[in-house]
């Protein structure tokens, strides 16, 4: 899981270029429904949900890129909606910390050190994969800055 040996899994995207009939949401609509959401401090991933579930105007949207055109985060860079940080880097830092925090409580937890160890890892080489284009180029990680930009 936390190498890169080994392929990873998922579900695949449906096979269809088209949006469905049923799904005849106006793309201005659809868009100023995700920056409503992305304004109320919701992440990418859960304002896909959000959309796929309740729809707009109660007609849901199985895909927003089908429906517009344009990828949801790519909707979020047009209105200045988007977040500071990564969603996945984001997610492993408020893991790193709940880990950190635990640990301090409890530091015979060997599991949990290695766990820790393993996602700070992780967001070592994200922030090498971000660093220039969505991070700064000084970014380092470190357990007082994660906290930082967690707490913005």
């Amino acid at each position: 899981m936390h190498t890169r040996r080994r392929g990873s899994s998922g579900s695949d995207n449906p096979a269809t270029d088209e949006n469905p009939e049923w799904s005849d949401v106006d793309a201005e609509d659809i868009e100023s429904r995700v920056v409503e959401l992305a304004e109320q401090g919701h992440d990418p991933s859960v304002i896909g949900i959000k959309l796929r579930d309740e729809g707009v105007k109660g007609v849901p949207i199985p895909d927003v890129k089908l429906a517009t055109g344009k990828k949801l985060t790519e909707i979020l860079e047009d209105h200045d909606a988007d977040a500071d940080v990564p969603e996945d880097i984001r997610s492993l830092m408020a893991r790193a910390i709940r880990l950190r925090e635990h640990m301090a409580d409890n530091g015979q937890d060997h599991q949990n050190k290695r766990a820790l160890q393993n996602t700070e890892a992780k967001i070592r080489r994200l922030a090498d994969y971000y660093r220039g284009d969505e991070l700064d180029e000084e970014f380092r990680y470190t357990y007082e800055n994660a906290v930082e930009l967690l707490e913005e």
